[in-house]
């Protein structure tokens, strides 16, 4: 067994914004950019690191490689669930999540007795892709403002994180919501059944210290990844 893995991220930027499309152009991307990561980097398992691919296209991708284990990422609809004592839950997502018939198979399943206050968030998720990493923490909390309102006349108690572009600002995001408000999301869900599906032992998960290649298929060069590359330390690549 091998002492560690390696993580290659590839993010789709040349068909940005993903939640606007309509499920079955959302399906063909989907179904594109994997086999082209399929046939470039045979991984051992693809996480689908957005919710608006996983609702619409898990299926479709799971049927056209059943030889990769495919992780998806969905609104944690089940942990606000768990948490909520109002039970009054909000999701903040893509207009594709928000309108998408798996999220509301979740709600069904997870959260019956629970109210479900959508709200698609085009600007902030806009915002977070082409302004975030060059923000003052200042303007950040003001982007924010918006959708705390919103929950906060809602009564909302908790709220999801149906967008994986809000984890680049979570702590922010939690910070305006006010501790009146839970900010949930999936990652610590979905990062365990990548490690599970990909049969890391306890002892490779304590060594795990991954190489990480990351790809893009916009321009590599624009000014959000030069900021990015210049704030993590890493070099980002045309796919």
């Amino acid at each position: 067994m091998e002492s560690s893995a390696e993580c290659i991220y590839v993010g789709d930027t040349a068909n940005f914004p993903y939640g606007t499309k309509s499920h079955e152009e959302i399906v063909s991307c989907v179904l594109s950019i994997c086999d082209r990561i399929i046939n470039n980097f045979h991984p051992r398992a693809i996480v689908i690191a957005c919710n608006t691919m996983s609702v619409n296209a898990l299926d479709e991708v799971r049927l056209a490689h059943p030889e990769i284990q495919f992780i998806g990422t969905v609104p944690a609809i089940k942990l606000a669930s768990s948490v909520s004592q109002k039970r009054r839950i909000g999701l903040l997502a893509t207009v594709a999540t928000v309108q998408s018939e798996y999220t509301k198979r979740l709600k069904e399943s997870f959260a019956e007795d629970c109210t479900l206050v959508l709200r698609e968030d085009t600007e902030l998720i806009n915002f977070i892709e082409h302004e975030s990493f060059t923000a003052t923490e200042e303007e950040c909390e003001a982007a924010c403002e918006p959708a705390a309102q919103f929950f906060r006349k809602e009564d909302c108690d908790a709220v999801i994180l149906g967008c994986t572009h809000f984890l680049n600002i979570a702590d922010t995001i939690q910070k305006v919501f006010g501790s009146g408000i839970k900010v949930i999301d999936s990652r610590d869900g979905v990062a365990r059944r990548a490690l599970d599906v990909c049969h890391i032992s306890k002892d490779e998960k304590k060594e795990y210290n991954p190489a990480i290649r990351l790809y893009v298929t916009g321009d590599s060069e624009n000014v959000e990844y030069k900021a990015i590359s210049e704030k993590y330390g890493i070099q980002i690549n045309s796919f």
